[in-house]
């Protein structure tokens, strides 16, 4: 248009000819329109500026500061909120999720020693960068140790939450869900396909902080829910003079949490070999055996999580269960789908649409079956030692005049599963709205809300498990229960799995009567 006007203005003759624009031309209009950004641009090595002192000693002096605040209100709900403490572990994780999104463009908003050397061990952050990282995290954790135990007059005791809990209860808790979160750090802050270029999530501080809550609704009475060496450093300062169980259990604790990095540093590198690869393409799949792995994974932790919640009596056990199937699913969405249910699988195959073939949805329902057979063991031997060891869990449907009602477990079952898969096939298998964003946001809230929901709802009736491997893991460590075991659980698993297959399929004629665009592709 200046050429034009130019031109017009100057009365150039009609021979006049636009300089052709060139790599090397002085006005390079590309490189002029083109939007400023640090790196390589059109071919051309643009130095980023250098950085003032204060912005290199800005990462580590938020990393001081949010580890600070964390430990210190973790310090707070533990001796302040002692009378009421059902809804601490959501309180902690809401000031972690606001400190995360605070400063996580800043240092990434780890505030956590086993999440900065998982990064390090995944090869997504250097050494030199993870050590001082940790030792900023110390200093204020212990910083945030000495002030809530001068304000309060008093500390939290690092150990076992009771006495019926020893170093295998502990060291399962705390090594598990360590892994559980730095997994999903991994794959929501640092995965590539999770974080294309200039296209960053916006879930992963959420998805985090998930994590929080599911491991302390699900451990935080029997190891105090730590995830966390330097919330172990700062809670237990005064331990070694009384008030605590002595630096033994605090060096324990470490390395609990140190051996889940590492596992969950691991798990991430299996299950995302692409991570491993110079350039991703747009059409890549993951191979068959990581989706598997990335389903045993994830059905475990969720179906660990239910039984956990429910062997030591926890009253938020929906709550809980949403957080980690909410967490997992934004983790490995993109790799497996995220299903880590088989009537979701089920659903998901009957859709057709090839979003789940038939080999494919027969792997990962037996993977799934056998996550929670696992999930099931486990926190069997759980219950065995805990406080409620004389006391039976199992599938509870609703009992009148010592008669099962069926029919009502069939419909809580029925609808609640279908509603489930519903959301499924439709916010996660469906073809976004056009959007300047590739991201969505609202896929895992959606599903782990239809949890939530469907759980407290017909908890009473059915048990509200809405996911035959949660129902298998249930009945595995019902069978293996040291108090009065159920008549039949293998006869009320089967019942209760097929109710949740229905619900499934119906799911599917659903969707195909309300989404039939999706059809026509």
């Amino acid at each position: 248009f200046g050429y034009r006007w130019l031109k017009d203005r100057c009365k150039c003759p009609e021979s006049f000819q636009v300089p052709p624009v060139t790599e090397n031309s002085y006005f390079n209009l590309a490189l002029m329109a083109a939007p400023l950004r640090y790196g390589t641009t059109l071919g051309y090595e643009m130095p980023a500026p250098a950085k003032t002192p204060l912005e290199t000693a800005a990462p580590f002096i938020a990393e001081f500061i949010g580890t600070f605040i964390l430990v210190f209100s973790v310090g707070a709900c533990g001796v302040v909120n002692t009378a009421n403490p059902i809804w601490n572990p959501t309180a902690i994780a809401s000031v972690l999720m606001v400190l995360i999104y605070t400063f996580g463009p800043v240092s990434g908003g780890h505030f956590n020693p086993a999440v900065s050397v998982a990064s390090g061990v995944a090869n997504k952050e250097p050494w030199s960068k993870v050590l001082l990282y940790v030792f900023f995290q110390i200093l204020g954790a212990l910083c945030a140790g000495c002030l809530y135990a001068e304000v309060f007059q008093k500390a939290v005791a690092v150990g076992p939450a009771g006495p019926f809990y020893g170093w295998f209860q502990v060291a399962l808790i705390e090594t598990l869900y360590t892994a559980m979160l730095c997994f999903v750090v991994l794959n929501c802050a640092y995965s590539r396909r999770n974080n294309p270029e200039d296209d960053q999530n916006h879930f992963f501080g959420l998805a985090i902080a998930f994590v929080i809550i599911a491991g302390g609704h699900a451990g935080g009475s029997i190891s105090g829910a730590h995830f966390n060496p330097a919330v172990t450093f700062g809670l237990d300062i005064t331990g070694g003079s009384g008030v605590g169980f002595g630096l033994p259990w605090v060096f324990a604790y470490i390395l609990f949490q140190l051996v889940g990095a590492l596992a969950g540093a691991v798990l991430f590198t299996a299950c995302r070999p692409e991570e491993r690869l110079a350039e991703i393409r747009p059409d890549y799949v993951p191979p068959v055996a990581a989706m598997l792995l990335c389903e045993l994974v994830g059905t475990f932790m969720l179906v660990l999580t239910v039984g956990l919640n429910i062997v030591t009596k926890s009253p938020v056990t929906p709550w809980s269960a949403a957080a980690a199937l909410t967490s997992l699913i934004y983790s490995v969405g993109n790799v497996s789908g995220a299903h880590f249910n088989p009537a979701v699988t089920f659903a998901v195959f009957l859709s057709r649409r090839d979003k789940c073939p038939r080999g494919r949805a027969t792997y990962f329902i037996l993977i799934q079956l056998l996550a929670g057979v696992l999930a099931g063991v486990i926190y069997s031997a759980v219950h065995f030692t805990g406080p409620y060891s004389s006391e039976p869990f199992g599938l509870n449907p609703i009992v009148k005049d010592d008669k099962v009602l069926w029919g009502h477990v069939f419909w809580a079952e029925f609808a609640f599963t279908g509603l489930l898969a519903l959301v499924v096939l439709a916010v996660a298998t469906t073809t976004p709205p056009a959007s300047f964003t590739r991201q969505n946001f609202q896929f895992g809230m959606a599903i782990g809300a239809c949890v939530t929901a469907g759980a407290f709802a017909i908890g009473p009736i059915s048990g509200g498990e809405l996911n035959p491997a949660v129902a298998l893991g249930i009945a595995t460590g019902n069978s293996m229960s040291s108090g009065n075991v159920d008549a039949a659980p293998w006869s009320y698993f089967l019942r209760i799995s097929l109710y949740e297959m229905l619900g499934g399929a119906a799911a599917v004629v659903i969707f195909f009567l309300t989404h039939h665009y999706e059809y026509k592709k």
